[in-house]
């Protein structure tokens, strides 16, 4: 990975973090998550006129990849309904690399060399600390894990779908776009439905932090997209999960969520895990 696709994927490590924060801190979570994919679809469709249609090859990866999503924020909402912010979301993207590293050889035949595997392993290692840590001195709530962890083989599997996609489509602009426009329809059309002659009056309180929400996940998962058309998949997708120490760190300053040493430890090793990966690049 060159110093620009790093700069890349840190970035959208921290502008995914924050969209999270924010989906977390609505309590009502179909309204966070009506404003989030929807006004994310809002900002697909205007972006459509000037960006290229994605190459005919990039449409099975594209459909496959709106199911997937739309089961990533189903499960997602239940993650944050169940559990503290600070747990669950370094469960459900801690998850995602080491799946990511198996499906990105078997379907993109990119088996990473001795550095890369290392750096990944040690990578998970960290963030797996972040995340059990956390529950030190408690009963674990195994519905919140179990949701976590399957959010998390569904960023693995839209991960690997739209890697190949992006690279399929000859614009990571156009893909990003038609995802967005595409993904984002589902929910709000299901909040219409559930809360009838109230969707007006409930969004209105949280319109404003909910878009900006929606504008932090396009330019995230766009900055992503962009990366896997320049680097490998499983690289990518461990070092876009250093958003759990940016995740843990909103969770303590904002949500009042303990951050301690062994927290801090398991970040260290993160830093050691994505340094062997950029040794590897």
């Amino acid at each position: 990975m060159t110093p620009l696709v790093t700069a890349a994927v840190l970035l959208a490590a921290v502008t995914h973090a924050s969209w999270n924060a924010i989906a977390h801190r609505i309590t009502d979570k179909l309204v966070g998550f009506t404003l989030i994919a929807g006004g994310g679809s809002l900002i697909g469709l205007a972006m459509m006129p000037f960006v290229p249609v994605p190459a005919a090859g990039a449409w099975p990866y594209l459909i496959v990849s709106a199911v997937v999503h739309l089961a990533y924020y189903v499960l997602l909402m239940r993650s944050f309904r169940l559990g503290d912010f600070g747990q669950a979301y370094p469960i459900a993207r801690g998850t995602a690399p080491l799946v990511v590293t198996l499906l990105a050889a078997v379907f993109a035949h990119e088996v990473p060399d001795g550095w890369a595997a290392a750096g990944i392993a040690v990578s998970c290692a960290g963030l797996t600390g972040v995340a059990l840590w956390g529950m030190r001195g408690r009963r674990p709530n195994w519905a919140a894990i179990g949701a976590a962890l399957a959010t998390g083989l569904t960023i693995a599997a839209y991960t690997v779908v739209d890697g190949l996609g992006v690279r399929a489509s000859g614009s990571s602009l156009g893909y990003i776009a038609w995802l967005m426009g595409v993904e984002g329809v589902a929910i709000p059309v299901y909040a219409l439905h559930r809360r009838r002659g109230q969707f007006v009056t409930v969004l209105r309180p949280f319109a404003a932090v909910g878009l900006l929400g929606a504008a932090l996940s396009v330019a995230a998962y766009g900055l992503v997209l962009w990366a896997q058309t320049k680097a490998e998949l499983a690289p990518i997708a461990a070092l876009r999960e250093s958003s759990i120490i940016v995740g843990a760190a909103i969770g303590a300053v904002f949500f009042k969520e303990k951050f301690g040493a062994p927290r801090i430890a398991a970040a260290g090793l993160l830093v050691v895990g994505i340094g062997l990966m950029l040794h590897a690049g």
